[in-house]
């Protein structure tokens, strides 16, 4: 396999694991074991919700979450809006989305993790929201259309793709003229020492994969947006990143003692300009990523 076929079956293995663990009752992929899986959080997809957006989504869906901000929180969605969520895991952000833009509105959440999907659809259907729509596939190749959705959500996602500039020409791509990309993402304030840029698993972590704040804006002027900003919403200290190290290798343990307080949560925004040429291209083919929402029934 080349290095980005290993970097995916990582994380579809580490995140199919953590869905596996929520449908069986055992815990959340970020929480270990412990059977009230919220509870035993790491610092970063800790204390994300609160105890009102926890009271409108079914608990495995909260326990799925993987993230490191709660992008529906700060997107400002609008009802009738139509969402697209890229690595909807259990399908928490998606949930919210459908709950804020109400019924008029439609929310989109994309996957490639069948068991996590799987749980999306569990989930969905416990909720009882006609107005989300599950699909498989990858953020490198979104099966939807040109022009299609006017806000792109994310949590902790990008940064587990190796090629983000596809990833964010596809978002481009699918967004409305006008449309606005809202991501919550990890993001290094400085520079990540290669000790840690070498460690594959930690990618599953949206660690080693971290883009610096001028790196995310750059390529985002890149793929065409406009208005980037990085809005650090946290920051990581030493303590916060200690339980990943624990087992590591001592020169992977001193290199994340050498970033504390480098690394942090950010919330990206972007527009896609008014302009922009209306021409749709034409969307990725059937086998690129195909759909388990509205075209087949089973969303």
């Amino acid at each position: 396999m080349t290095p980005v076929d290993d970097l995916k079956a990582i994380v579809k293995q580490t995140y199919g694991a953590a869905a596996s663990r929520v449908s069986q009752g055992t815990g959340g992929g970020c929480c270990g074991s412990a059977p009230d899986a919220l509870a035993n959080c790491s610092p970063i997809t800790a204390d994300l919700y609160d105890e009102r957006d926890a009271a409108t989504v079914p608990r495995e869906a909260m326990l799925a979450s993987l993230g490191c901000g709660n992008p529906t929180a700060l997107a400002e969605l609008r009802p009738g809006e139509t969402v697209l969520d890229l690595g909807s895991g259990g399908g928490i952000d998606v949930l919210l989305s459908a709950r804020r833009v109400g019924p008029e509105g439609t929310a989109y959440g994309l996957d490639m993790t069948e068991p996590m999907l799987a749980l999306a659809l569990e989930n969905k259907r416990r909720s009882g929201l006609r107005n989300v729509h599950f699909l498989r596939g990858e953020i490198e190749d979104i099966p939807l259309p040109a022009n299609s959705v006017d806000v792109i959500i994310s949590n902790c996602v990008i940064n587990l793709a190796a090629d983000k500039d596809r990833v964010l020409r596809e978002a481009f791509r699918v967004l409305r003229p006008g449309g606005r990309l809202a991501v919550s993402d990890v993001v290094v304030l400085g520079e990540l020492p290669p000790a840690l840029r070498r460690r594959a698993d930690l990618w599953a972590g949206c660690v080693a994969g971290a883009l610096s704040d001028r790196e995310y804006l750059d390529k985002l002027a890149a793929a065409g947006f406009e208005q980037a900003a990085v809005e650090v919403t946290r920051v990581y200290e030493a303590a916060d990143v200690a339980g990943w190290l624990e087992g590591r290798d001592d020169a992977t343990r001193d290199a994340a003692r050498a970033f504390a307080g480098k690394l942090a949560a950010g919330f990206v925004r972007a527009v896609k300009p008014l302009a922009a040429a209306a021409a749709a291209e034409p969307a990725p083919a059937a086998a690129s990523g195909s759909c388990c929402g509205p075209r087949n029934g089973c969303g």
